[in-house]
């Protein structure tokens, strides 16, 4: 399976176009439409249907492009390690997953010293739950993964970091709750409730309610908590979210109100153990470790 069939499909599902695939990979349609097939042989599976408007993915279509996107994604990044000539010159780029979390930016202050002494270093920051960032970093995807509350890392070394997120809500500014303090487990029962998948997988979370979950009345879920808090500006619900990644001033009409008893969350740094890490990755590992006084490397 050649990488560059790989590329054409990738091209060709974003579009949902073989014309404007084509186009964009200058390239005559008929030509890419055989590729196209070629690939489909390939592997065996009907990737794709063609309609009026243009193409639809097929279920294995839609599982290809990932895993496509995967493969050359990895591409990159190996080539980009080993493009390196000058041996007294750092250069690359640090990988690294992250769910939501304002504790990102003690990575941010690690990144920033280390461009200011090595300004060919780059970083890519990815965005998702804790299943997106364990699979991205069980894959060589990534370098790093940073995740937040109680999770399974066997096989990984670990960094604990000095920063622990708090758990609350955010409401709109005119919700009978911003007269609490706190929130307790039964101002939430009769509340339609916006989740993140990372709230929802979070043992801690389970274990501060002290009922089961499906007693609550979750009305919606998302990824992202940016776009769930225009939910609850449109008066959707109430977000159940970290304290710190979504703006609650004054102009913002919304509240954020801790949890009752606390709960928080810690923040840890994660790497696989067989992993070789490239100089970059490595220069990034080294300055953590040294801001981390006293060491919590575990």
């Amino acid at each position: 399976m050649e990488l560059r069939l790989l590329k054409y499909f990738i091209e060709a599902a974003n579009e949902l176009s073989i014309t404007r695939a084509a186009q964009r990979l200058h390239i005559t349609q008929p030509s890419l439409s055989r590729q196209l097939g070629t690939l489909e042989r390939e592997i065996g599976r009907k990737l794709y249907v063609r309609e009026s408007y243009g193409i639809r993915l097929t279920q294995d279509g839609i599982l290809f492009r990932k895993r496509a996107q995967e493969i050359i994604d990895l591409e990159a990044k190996t080539l980009q390690e080993f493009s390196q000539t000058d041996k007294q010159i750092i250069t690359g780029t640090v990988y690294i997953g992250a769910g939501e979390t304002a504790g990102v930016k003690h990575i941010g202050k690690i990144l920033r010293e280390l461009r200011s002494e090595y300004p060919a270093i780059n970083y890519r920051m990815i965005s998702g739950d804790f299943e997106d960032i364990a699979e991205k970093l069980g894959k060589g995807l990534i370098d790093f993964g940073l995740f937040v509350g109680k999770v399974s890392l066997r096989d990984y070394n670990i960094i604990t970091l000095p920063y622990t997120d708090t758990w609350g809500v955010i409401v709109k500014n005119d919700d009978p709750l911003t007269e609490l303090e706190y929130i307790t487990p039964d101002n939430l029962r009769d509340k339609e409730l916006l989740f993140s998948h990372q709230a929802q997988t979070q043992g801690e979370f389970s274990e501060w309610l002290g009922f089961r979950s499906d007693e609550l009345n979750i009305t919606g879920t998302h990824n992202l908590a940016y776009n769930a808090s225009v939910m609850v500006r449109e008066g959707l619900g109430v977000l159940i979210t970290i304290d710190g990644i979504i703006s609650t001033g004054s102009e913002s009409g919304l509240k954020f109100i801790p949890l009752m008893p606390e709960m928080k969350a810690e923040l840890i740094l994660a790497w696989k153990k067989e992993a070789i890490l490239s100089k970059a990755a490595q220069k990034f590992l080294q300055d953590l470790r040294k801001s981390l006084q006293p060491s919590q490397e575990a």
